[in-house]
């Protein structure tokens, strides 16, 4: 991974990274820039009505490219406080529908999980996610945007027949899948909003049987997509989700366990597979690549995992985007570059 690996906590701590990244990662992906492929990353946006005219201006800018060959959403196509109506999806769908390339999109919490609020309408999530599949989805195995491509869809998996959203795909060399695990602890966060004594210690029956079932399905598509890497020959992998999977807290903190299962199987699977590994996800609303995977080394201590890299997405209020340069040539595989679009510079 061409790319800045020391990320944490902090504004201060993120700005110079981010800057650091932008310097190195233009300088690197100099060669790629006449005649390499890549794919455009972006999450968290937009947000509220403010925001569609600059979403649009990404759009234009991503179609403007001569590398991009498809676009990833990495969820959250509406703000945690806007209602979680058809009407809303149905335009946020249409929107995303000018990209002049493949467009995918993996699932936000903001787009059903959090649907309970009142000021998201108090609607019942599971109904929302039904609708969101319905609307986001509307040809299993294949994705939307101005052009189409075919994908593998684990619903074609069996006993996983609803996740038409965990997607799979061969892109320049390298294996590419999304995967459905969302913010508000992967769903374990109560339905307050619905009900007022769903809690973690006593979770309704239908949260916990969607929590439960979704798991599975994401741990056999984290299986499927390293096996048809190994099996292709892959460079290199790419994971898409939309959670910030809280890599910094110990496994034993509350808003970490909904991510455990998911990040112990991605630590066995990228440890084993040796070669690069990207997890791109959205959710915390700033742009970052860092290395956050800790795993035991001999004879003793913790170390970073140095195959595995973590790229977070730009976020609301930031409307800006990120494109991934793959070469299965290079041993690093994975170039990541920053854009600012310059009419969505705030005034300073």
């Amino acid at each position: 991974m061409k790319s800045v690996s020391s990320l944490r906590t902090g504004l201060l701590g993120a700005l110079i990274a981010g800057l650091l990244v932008a310097t190195s990662a233009a300088t690197a992906a100099g060669p790629y820039l006449r005649g390499g492929v890549s794919f455009a990353l972006i999450g968290d946006t937009p947000y509220g009505a403010s925001q569609e005219p600059m979403f649009d201006r990404v759009i234009d800018d991503i179609n403007a490219s001569r590398n991009v060959r498809l676009v990833v959403h990495s969820g959250d196509v509406k703000a945690g406080s806007e209602r979680c109506d058809d009407a809303l999806l149905i335009k946020r769908f249409d929107q995303y529908q000018k990209f002049s390339d493949p467009f995918i999109l993996t699932p936000g919490d903001n787009d059903w999980t959090d649907c309970h609020r009142a000021n998201n309408g108090a609607y019942l999530p599971t109904e929302r996610l039904t609708r969101l599949r319905q609307i986001f989805y509307p040809v299993p195995g294949q994705s939307t945007g101005g052009k189409t491509m075919a994908l593998r869809s684990q619903a074609t998996m069996p006993g996983h027949q609803t996740f038409v959203e965990n997607t799979m795909w061969s892109f320049a060399g390298v294996t590419m899948a999304t995967v459905h695990v969302v913010g508000s602890n992967n769903n374990l966060d109560p339905w307050s909003g619905i009900d007022a004594s769903d809690s973690y210690a006593t979770p309704r029956g239908d949260r916990k049987a969607e929590v439960q079932a979704r798991e599975a399905a994401a741990l056999a598509w984290v299986d499927a997509t390293f096996d048809q890497a190994i099996a292709r020959n892959s460079a290199g992998v790419v994971l898409s989700i939309q959670a910030n999977p809280n890599f910094e807290l110990a496994n034993s903190h509350v808003e970490r366990q909904g991510f455990n299962a998911f990040l112990g199987k991605l630590a066995d699977r990228s440890k084993a597979f040796g070669k690069p590994v990207l997890l791109t996800h959205g959710d915390s609303h700033y742009f970052r690549v860092d290395k956050p995977m800790f795993l035991p080394h001999l004879p003793t201590g913790v170390s970073a995992l140095e195959n595995f890299t973590r790229l977070e997405n730009f976020g609301s209020p930031s409307v800006h985007w990120v494109e991934v340069f793959v070469d299965a040539r290079d041993p690093e595989v994975f170039t990541v570059v920053p854009h600012i679009v310059k009419g969505n510079v705030y005034p300073r």
